[in-house]
């Protein structure tokens, strides 16, 4: 039949949940960050009484509630998924992972929920005490959001604290177990982290895109101190997380390479490029792994580097992939590969952009450099692709199982018919390149807005606000005097 030369159901299962969580992912992975960057703003606005900070909170509030509802909507495909493609998966993994996403929405998703109104429209119309507030809980709330997720899928590769049932469903035996599983704790820093340096790129190319064209139009020798100041407070600040963040970044994904080196050497043999297990490994930096000759070909390596990476001996033994069955391998050896290497690329710009930002502060060219603003508006998806690539080489990396050693994928698929899958595939590119093409190209129409100064007095509208007055005009502007303040008390 004409069909058989198509994929089969799991293949077109495999790709439209790969499809789907990819789109949804970039999505949290800018909106964690961000929720925690706006509470820092507002928090800075309070302590401080610097109007920038608030300019700088209004400008990405907007850009927050367009990125959290995309976000929020291509989630719920997940779920969506798990009943139609892997229902296998989800009947014997529910009385585990069924809770642990339970938990994520009655401690997350209603947290976010309750407060992101106020949030987004209640600056000016309710306290500032209680509108900070409501910022920190959505801040929290993302982060709780990604701690049970993040659990749930650190469980799938190192499962922990449950027992198998006759008919083969997982069965709870160690909740502690379970949530804090051994990949989980470094995964989650690892994840939050990435979130923090995505959110960083992204501000700093908004930053440097609005330096640089103002710049541009006022002329190269404008002097620091003559740019948009919110500009350079985003800029500054971005910089700074990118400083400080990228390194430990590194080195909390060293130590999570680590705990993958114990626990799943396949994935390993596979991100390192290495069949033959040896001893004084060495760290092959580029070549092209072949799955028919068990080999990677035309491999640049540092000898003996691998091995003191992952045992942190020179002498220390590496497995390779020969070392396990075929059938236990990942079953795309060059995918896990290279997508390792663009994530540890992406890492490595990100660690030199921060280094070369705090020379050039020290020199106080931060905001007057063209080539660096240049290079930060060139990192601005920098972080994005990072934390792609790198849940693909964690996923990838993971096959043939959807729970390591456990559960195969080809197990866990549901008896449907490819057809059935490539039409409801189709489907979503459509819809997904449709709605989320027009968000996204709203936000970048956001991001190209001037950060502007912003007329209204939120400290003299509140109380205005409160007692249901509109303010009138002499207090609405900064600097309103006695008399005009008098006036709407007396209308009042």
């Amino acid at each position: 039949m004409l069909w058989d030369a198509f994929p089969s159901a799991l293949d077109l299962a495999r790709f439209q949940f790969a499809f789907t969580v990819t789109f949804h992912f970039i999505f949290p992975a800018f909106t964690i960050g961000l929720a925690s960057y706006l509470a820092v703003l507002e928090g800075l606005w309070l302590w401080t009484k610097r109007e920038v900070y608030l300019d700088v909170f209004r400008f990405w509030l907007k850009i927050f509630a367009v990125a959290f509802a995309m976000g929020v909507v291509s989630g719920i495909v997940m779920s969506y998924q798990f009943g139609t493609n892997w229902s296998v998966f989800a009947d014997r993994t529910a009385p585990v992972l069924g809770p642990l996403l339970g938990y994520e929405v009655l401690t997350a998703f209603f947290l976010e929920a309750g407060f992101l109104g106020v949030m987004l429209f209640g600056l000016g119309r309710v306290g500032k005490g209680l509108h900070f507030t409501a910022t920190c809980l959505v801040a929290i709330g993302t982060l709780i959001s990604g701690f049970w997720i993040l659990s749930a899928n650190s469980w799938m590769h190192t499962p922990a604290g449950y027992s198998i049932a006759p008919d083969g469903r997982f069965m709870p035996e160690d909740w502690w177990a379970i949530v804090f599983n051994p990949s989980f704790p470094l995964r989650f820093l690892h994840t939050i982290t990435g979130a923090y340096l995505t959110t960083a790129m992204i501000i700093g190319a908004v930053a440097a895109w609005h330096l640089l064209r103002e710049r541009l139009r006022a002329g190269m020798a404008v002097p620091a101190e003559r740019l948009n100041e919110r500009a350079k407070v985003m800029f500054s600040m971005a910089m700074w997380m990118a400083a400080a963040v990228a390194p430990v970044q590194a080195v909390f994904g060293d130590l999570q390479g680590l705990l993958a080196f114990r626990y799943q050497p396949q994935k390993v043999a596979a991100m390192e490029g290495h069949w033959e297990t040896q001893r004084g490994a060495p760290l092959i930096l580029f070549g092209f792994p072949d799955m028919e000759r068990e080999e990677t070909r035309m491999a640049v390596s540092i000898p003996r580097l691998g091995s003191l990476i992952l045992t942190h001996e020179w002498d220390g033994e590496v497995r390779g992939l020969k070392a396990f069955p075929p059938e236990q391998r990942p079953t795309n050896v060059p995918l896990v590969f290279w997508s390792f290497r663009i994530m540890v690329a992406m890492g490595v710009l990100m660690i030199a952009l921060g280094l070369i930002s705090l020379w050039l502060r020290w020199k106080g060219r931060l905001y007057t450099t063209p080539w660096f603003l240049r290079f930060a508006i060139a990192m601005g998806p920098s972080g994005l692709i990072a934390v792609t690539f790198g849940w693909i080489t964690t996923e990838a990396g993971r096959q043939p199982y959807t729970v390591y050693n456990l559960l195969t994928t080809a197990e866990s698929v549901s008896p449907i018919a490819a057809p059935a899958v490539a039409t409801s595939l189709a489907m979503f590119i459509v819809v997904y390149f449709v709605v989320f093409g027009a968000g996204t190209w709203y936000l970048f129409r956001l991001f190209g807005k001037t950060p502007a100064a912003h007329e209204s007095d939120i400290a003299a509208e509140e109380p205005i606000r409160t007692a249901g007055i509109t303010p009138a005009p002499q207090v609405a502007r900064r600097g309103a005097s006695g008399p005009g303040r008098h006036t709407v008390e007396q209308r009042g």
